[in-house]
C-alpha cells in the first residue's frame, strides 16, 4: 500500500507556528486539546483555524485532527508557548521523539520538568518521588549526549533572581555539564560518568532542604546553632541518599565535597588539593558561581562574568582547570546567540 505524502509545508510557517507530531498529539486530552489548533490548506497554502483550546470535540473531529497531524498538516501557535512547555513537562521524553521542536523549545521544556520533579522531590524525598526525576535527569542527558554542542542552550538560560533551592539545583547542573564537557576530551568522556555526574550536581545541595527558612533568610551574622545547621548539609545530604540507596561515586562526592577547597579551608572533612575528588573540585566552582549569580540574604548577585573571574582568581581555593575555561567563556561571549554575521565560537 502507497504511504500517503505528506502535505508541502511553506517553511515561513513554522517561524510562528508549531507542526504537532503524534506523539505529542496523543499527550493531549483527545477530546478537549489544551491549545489552539490549526490545520494546513494546500489549496490555498495557507494555516486556517480548527478548534479553539479546551473546545470540546466530537468523534469525527477528533479522527480528523488525528488524520491532519499523520498527514503533517496540523499545526499550534507558538505563541501558546508557554501552554504546551507546562504540557510536555509533564512527558519531558517527548522532546526526544519529536523533530518538530525547536532547540530552544526543548530546552524549555527540560528546565520546566526538572524543575516541576525537583521541587517535588525536595518537598517529599521519597523513592515513589525520586523515580520521575531520575527518568528526566536521563532525558536531559540524553538529549545532551545527541549533541553535546546543546549545553550551551542551558548555559544561556541560568537563573538570575532571588535565591532559590530548586533553580540552584539546576544552574549548578548545568554549569557542571557545560564544563564537564569542554574540559574532558570527547574520546575520554564517557556516558555513564555523563549521566552520574549530571545527577550529582542536581542532588549537590539537598542537605539544605533540611535547613530551616528562617536560617536561610537571615541576613544579620549566623548565631552558633544555626551555623552548626549550614556546615552539616553536605552530611545531611549524604544521608538522604543513603535512605534512597544511592551510592555511587559522582553522587556522593558532589554532594559532600562541593564545599571543600583546595587550601583545605572547606568544610566538612577540611580536605585539600588531591584528596578532593575530581567529581567534587567542579561540583565546588559550578555551585559556588550558580550561587553567585542570584540574590541572596547576604549579598548582592554578580555578573556572570565578574563571578568566574572570582573563582579563576582564586586559584588556592578552586581548581583553575574547571575555573579558567567558564571565565573565557564568558570573555569571549561564547554563549552568545550565534549569527550570521559572527563566527561560532570554538566548543
Amino acid at each position: 500500500m502507497a504511504t500517503k505524502k505528506k502535505a508541502a509545508v511553506p517553511e515561513k510557517i513554522s517561524e510562528e507556528y508549531y507542526q504537532i507530531s503524534e506523539e505529542i498529539l496523543s499527550s493531549f486530552s483527545k477530546y478537549r486539546p489544551p491549545v489552539d489548533l490549526f490545520r494546513f490548506r494546500e489549496d490555498i497554502g495557507q494555516l486556517y483555524p480548527l478548534c479553539r483550546k479546551g473546545q470540546r470535540l466530537s468523534n469525527e473531529q477528533v479522527d480528523e485532527v488525528l488524520e491532519l497531524c499523520r498527514d503533517g498538516a496540523l499545526f499550534v501557535s507558538r505563541s501558546d508557548h508557554p501552554i504546551y512547555v507546562e504540557h510536555i513537562a509533564k512527558q519531558a521524553d517527548l522532546v526526544l521523539v519529536d523533530d518538530n521542536l525547536k532547540e530552544s523549545e526543548s530546552a524549555d521544556i527540560l528546565l520546566r520538568a526538572l524543575n516541576m520533579r525537583l521541587s517535588a522531590f525536595y518537598e517529599q524525598p521519597v523513592p515513589a518521588v525520586f523515580e520521575p526525576l531520575y527518568k528526566d535527569v536521563m532525558v536531559f542527558t540524553e538529549y545532551l549526549w545527541k549533541d553535546l554542542f546543546r549545553t550551551r542552550l542551558f548555559m544561556r538560560r541560568l537563573y538570575t533572581g532571588e535565591a532559590d533551592q530548586v533553580r540552584h539545583a539546576l544552574n549548578t547542573m548545568c554549569v557542571g555539564v557545560w564544563i564537564l564537557v569542554k574540559t574532558t576530551p570527547s574520546d575520554s568522556l564517557k556516558r555513564r560518568q555523563f549521566d552520574r555526574t549530571a545527577l550529582g550536581l542536581l542532588l549537590h545541595d539537598a542537605g539544605m532542604t533540611k535547613i530551616p527558612t528562617y536560617v536561610l533568610q537571615k541576613t544579620t551574622p549566623l548565631k552558633q546553632d544555626d551555623m552548626e545547621k549550614i556546615l552539616a548539609h553536605p552530611l545531611v545530604g549524604i544521608r538522604m541518599m543513603q535512605k534512597l540507596n544511592l551510592s555511587f561515586d559522582e553522587l556522593n562526592q558532589a554532594v559532600i565535597q562541593h564545599h571543600e577547597r583546595l587550601d583545605g579551608s572547606g568544610y566538612p572533612q577540611k580536605l585539600k588539593a588531591a584528596a578532593i575528588s575530581p567529581v567534587g573540585r567542579l561540583c565546588a566552582v559550578a555551585d559556588s558561581f550558580s550561587a553567585m549569580l542570584c540574590k541572596r540574604p547576604y549579598a548582592a548577585a554578580k555578573e556572570p562574568l565578574v563571578a568566574a573571574q572570582e573563582l579563576a582568581d582564586a586559584q588556592n581555593r578552586y581548581d583553575a582547570s574547571f575555573s579558567v575555561p567558564l571565565l573565557r567563556a564568558y570573555q569571549t561571549n561564547a554563549f552568545a546567540l550565534p549569527s550570521a554575521a559572527t563566527p561560532k565560537p570554538e566548543q
